[in-house]
């Protein structure tokens, strides 16, 4: 069968080592990659037109088995850690060797360029090359995209192969089991095989962006969502999964600057992708409108459920995965910004999602705090659906994003302390998570109530209302804020059993202090007075 080219390939195409080029399809249109993966029998379309995939054995990412070339550019700056693993140079010669041999045997592939960070002065070329068309479809909606005239002369500067249906050996290429991520910053590649799971690109260029723009550009890279208000005042959101970027920043009275991942220069925040990969598990219209609209087609769905008899997404059914996604252009959301450049913020918020039903719904950080915070990255999920499990699991992750850190977590928590000093930024910690108590006895905190503090933060609200410290973290807890009932502001008051609260607030505070050890020696006393006092 001839495979038709949208676009004539790059001369350089060549260096990839691939030796028959002729059926590679390049700059395929989203039309045309929806085509290829129905054509496959890779993927249906659902009733509003996505295209819905499986991505095989991998419904998230394998942390395990990502590793970074351990390497003369590497060995003194990355921060090897259980995230940062190091693999040697000769095993990534021997992954790439096999990763191209086994894509030259394919009847097709597809290509694509594209660009991250959308501050022109910042921006990283990136070329895709991969098995699956779906696959090339979520780079399409993910990276920013090109133009003809930008497509000419376009120098890749870093390349992503992937080879989902490779399964390497393990013992001969170094790795853990039959599926790798693998950065090399001298060779500027990821090779991903053995999972299809489309965030392993995502996640990968984050990775060597986190390397790039704090030590060689003195920029601040952030795991956060962003937008901006009618007066060009900017937002940011950090937080782990499940917390609610991308719900919180789609706000229909701001402009979205992305959902995900930003840089902070001297003088903006800019987003480094072109779209959004938001949660779908429990979507509604009703709670999060713009996301669900933006289900259409173009859009790429993961790992979702039909209804039995329907290609109509069943989004509470979690029988693959609680991590079902969808991605899509940022321009699917009605009023996002382009470019997605927002002016320096004004308001920072760290949101966690606490099932011990511990931390209030809002309140305001001291510079201190906000550092101890950042660093500390606190999360807490419900241990799982068993019989009788219903303790939550609390969850540490250094700036909100350790995973993808190459470098030491004071490198980024001393950028945005400095940062967040000199431009007299407001931060608050909003608790998403539970009230009245655990997960279990408790109620998660409505939307609607959250969306309230956060627009009473950002409209300056909360400054004209009294605060008081919560008892064990310090924090200040506003008295009052408009359209939330007062009652629920201090949550030791929500809790029938308030020995309950207090006992359960001394745990939390535990973990907090024991998490924290490992960074006590790199810290100002400042941020070594903001720990809880259990």
């Amino acid at each position: 069968m001839s495979i038709s080219v949208t676009t004539a390939l790059p001369k350089d195409i060549s260096r990839l080592g691939l030796k028959n080029t002729d059926r590679i399809r390049y700059q395929s249109t989203p039309e045309e990659l929806v085509q290829d993966s129905l054509r496959i029998r890779e993927g249906v379309l659902n009733d509003t037109g996505a295209l819905v995939i499986h991505t095989g054995e991998f419904t998230g990412r394998s942390p395990k088995d990502k590793f970074i070339v351990k390497d003369a550019v590497t060995a003194n700056s990355v921060h090897w850690n259980e995230f940062n693993l190091p693999i040697e140079s000769h095993y990534y010669d021997v992954i790439y060797k096999k990763v191209i041999d086994y894509l030259d045997k394919l009847p097709e592939l597809w290509v694509r360029d594209c660009y991250a960070c959308a501050d022109p002065r910042y921006r990283l070329n990136i070329r895709v090359v991969n098995e699956k068309p779906w696959n090339n479809l979520f780079a399409h909606n993910m990276f920013l995209r090109l133009n003809e005239e930008e497509l000419e002369g376009f120098k890749p500067e870093w390349t992503v192969i992937s080879a989902p249906d490779l399964k390497l050996d393990p013992k001969e290429c170094g790795i853990r089991q039959h599926n790798v991520a693998v950065v090399s910053f001298t060779h500027k590649t990821i090779l991903i095989a053995g999972t299809g799971y489309t965030g392993e690109t995502k996640k990968g260029i984050f990775t060597i962006l986190n390397y790039i723009l704090p030590f060689e550009k003195d920029v601040l890279s952030m795991h956060c969502s962003a937008n901006m208000g009618k007066d060009g005042d900017t937002a940011i959101f950090f937080g782990l999964s499940g917390t609610g970027k991308t719900t919180l920043s789609a706000d229909p009275s701001r402009k979205l600057i992305g959902d995900d991942e930003h840089g902070w220069t001297k003088d903006n925040i800019f987003n480094f992708e072109g779209g959004c990969y938001a949660k779908t598990i429990n979507l509604t219209e009703e709670k999060e409108p713009e996301i669900f609209r933006a289900i259409r087609p173009g859009a790429l769905v993961e790992n979702v459920k039909f209804f039995p008899g329907t290609n109509r997404i069943n989004f509470d059914d979690a029988g693959i995965t609680e991590n079902t996604r969808v991605s899509y252009p940022l321009d699917f959301i009605s009023n996002s910004l382009e470019p997605s450049i927002g002016g320096l913020p004004k308001n920072i918020f760290f949101l966690t999602c606490d099932a011990f039903g511990v931390l209030p719904p809002i309140s305001r950080l001291t510079p201190g705090q906000a550092m101890y915070q950042f660093i500390s990255g606190y999360t807490a999920k419900v241990a799982g659906t068993e019989a009788g499990v219903t303790e939550p699991k609390s969850t540490f992750s250094a700036c909100f994003g350790a995973p993808f850190l190459p470098l030491h977590p004071g490198k980024y928590a001393q950028m945005l302390g400095s940062k967040m000093q000199e431009h007299k930024v407001n931060v608050w910690m909003v608790n998403t998570g539970w009230t009245g108590g655990a997960y279990g006895t408790g109620n998660r905190m409505k939307l609607s109530y959250t969306r309230a503090m956060i627009t009473a933060a950002l409209e300056g609200k909360l400054n004209k209302v009294d605060f008081k410290p919560h008892p064990v973290f310090g924090v200040e807890i506003p008295q009052e804020c408009p359209g939330v009932p007062a009652e629920i502001l201090d949550p030791r008051s929500t809790w029938e059993d308030k020995t309950a609260y207090d006992q359960k607030a001394k745990f939390l505070a535990d973990l907090f202090i024991k998490n924290f050890e490992k960074y006590k020696d790199g810290v100002s006393a400042e941020v070594l007075a903001a720990a809880p006092k259990p």
